[in-house]
């Protein structure tokens, strides 16, 4: 039996780049089908599982591709994921990994000091370090953000989220298809 979860397909745009590395995009097997039944979605990469109705059996696809190119938007979100990528999953206090369950947000400049709520103030920190900090300045508690806060542009987050991508399983045909901007190890 073929659960509804099972069996993803990944995403791309018609050029055959992810569409979104993080999150990654894809696609039930029941979208990817429909797709390629409309002729929205080209077959890359299947499965070496099929799905049978009475009159035909259709191989899983394990990746598509749009036939026409989506524009994907420049401009970042302000968001908790994208603070966790610029940070490189990390807390900037002292360097622990983190998971997206473990993050807390630290205000370098407390919000009662006047700091405000923007890429350039907010920071990944793990719990101890953000009590250890408290409402203080950095000066004060004698903890710097490394790297300093700023605002990051897409490329940068795209190259973040591939670095912390790789430690995480990805179906094997969609390898090629998410390294494909990397650099190759000598």
């Amino acid at each position: 039996m073929i659960y509804e979860n099972s069996y993803p397909a990944l995403l791309l745009n018609a050029d055959f780049s992810p569409i979104s590395i993080f999150p990654l995009k894809t696609l039930t097997w029941q979208e990817a089908i429909r797709g390629l039944f409309l002729n929205k979605l080209v077959r890359v990469a299947e499965y070496d599982v099929e799905v049978k109705s009475p009159t035909s059996s259709v191989r899983l696809p394990s990746v598509v591709a749009l036939t026409q190119y989506k524009k994907v938007p420049h401009c970042v979100a302000f968001s908790r994921t994208n603070i966790w990528l610029r940070d490189h999953g990390r807390c900037v206090y002292c360097n622990k990994d983190l998971t997206t369950a473990e993050l807390t947000f630290d205000h370098v400049m407390p919000k009662s000091r006047g700091g405000d709520t923007s890429w350039e103030n907010i920071v990944c920190a793990c719990t101890p370090c953000n009590l250890r900090k408290a409402n203080r300045t950095p000066k004060e508690s004698k903890m710097f953000p490394d790297p300093t806060p700023r605002k990051p542009n897409q490329f940068e987050l795209a190259r973040n989220a591939k670095k912390l991508i790789r430690s995480s399983p990805a179906p094997k045909d969609w390898v090629d298809f998410l390294y494909w901007e990397s650099e190759l190890e000598r």
